[in-house]
């Protein structure tokens, strides 16, 4: 419930005030699609804290470019497992896991 709630607030987000600062972000993917994966594939401490680092960093004096979030376990919902409607890859890192979209993904998108 709580994470519908986040979600549909960075929908909000991204549709509105996201659209007037288009491409000033630092990062890819940018601040607020970062926020929406984590909170669609990691807890919500975790999807807090990380996106509370990320954002803190998203300022000139760190160097931008690729951040891919990083999550614990890759959580598959059965809707998830044809090969049509993968929404995301998940690529080892250490113990955990990054996180790349697929671009491919024709499904709703939040």
């Amino acid at each position: 419930m709580i994470r519908i709630f986040f979600l549909k607030l960075l929908w909000l987000y991204r549709h509105s005030f996201s659209l007037v600062t288009r491409g000033s972000c630092r990062h890819y993917p940018s601040c607020s699609e970062y926020a929406l994966w984590q909170f669609e594939r990691n807890t919500l401490p975790r999807a807090f804290t990380s996106t509370f680092f990320r954002i803190l960093r998203c300022n000139q004096l760190f160097p931008g470019g690729i951040d891919y979030p990083i999550i614990n376990k890759p959580m598959i919902k059965p809707s998830e497992l044809s090969i049509n409607t993968i929404k995301y890859w998940f690529v080892p890192y250490k113990q955990n896991y990054f996180l790349i979209k697929n671009f491919k993904f024709k499904g709703s998108q939040c």
